[in-house]
C-alpha cells in the first residue's frame, strides 16, 4: 500500500469517528471539498474509503436487523406451536 491509500485510509478513519461523534453523516463531504482545493488524487482516495466504509457500516446493520427479525419470527412461531 503506497503513501496515498495509507493516507487516505487514516483520514477515514478519523472521519468516521468524529462523523459519529457529531452525529453528522455529510462531514465527509466537507473533509473532500477541502482535499479538492489541493490533491485531487487523495480527495478520490479519500472518497473511495469513505464510501466503502460507509456501505460496510450500513450492510453490516442491515444485517443486524434481518437475523433479530428473524429470531424474533422464529421464537413467535415456536410460541404458536406450543399453545
Amino acid at each position: 500500500m503506497g503513501t496515498l491509500e495509507r493516507m487516505a485510509e487514516k483520514l477515514a478513519e478519523d472521519t468516521m469517528k468524529v462523523q459519529k461523534e457529531l452525529d453528522n453523516e455529510r462531514l465527509f463531504v466537507e473533509v473532500g471539498n477541502i482535499l479538492a482545493a489541493s490533491s485531487q488524487s487523495l480527495e478520490e482516495a479519500y472518497l473511495t474509503e469513505m464510501r466503502v466504509r460507509m456501505a460496510e457500516e450500513k450492510a453490516r446493520k442491515f444485517l443486524v436487523t434481518r437475523i433479530k427479525s428473524a429470531r424474533a419470527e422464529k421464537a413467535a412461531d415456536a410460541i404458536s406451536a406450543n399453545e
